[in-house]
């Protein structure tokens, strides 16, 4: 590791911050808002519920592994099956609706 390196053990927020004064990586964070917000409906749904990934997997019928992957990504090969059988294994409901993107109306 190159000492002196400011970027090294820095929290990602500072990264973060510090790149979205670039307007291509401002830009391609923007497009990834649909993600975030599906990984951490995910995500603050299993905590919410206080179940590991591990309890979460033998409610669903799958592997440990594989609620690692869906919620570090995954979840765009995931069939709607899939992440309903997820949501209800929780006691939530997966509610799916189309929204106009910031500042465009159909």
């Amino acid at each position: 590791m190159k000492k002196g390196n400011s970027r090294i053990g820095r929290p990602i927020e500072s990264h973060v911050r510090e790149n979205m004064k670039r307007p291509e990586f401002k830009k391609a964070w923007k497009t990834l808002d649909e993600e975030f917000d599906i990984l951490g409906a995910l995500i603050g749904a299993r905590e919410k519920a206080g179940v590991t990934q591990a309890e979460l997997a033998k409610r669903v019928g799958t592997k440990q592994s594989a609620l690692s992957r869906l919620e570090h990504g995954g979840y765009k090969t995931a069939t709607f099956d899939t992440l309903s059988k997820v949501a209800n294994a929780l006691g939530f409901r997966l509610d799916f609706s189309l929204k106009p993107k910031r500042g465009k109306a159909a």
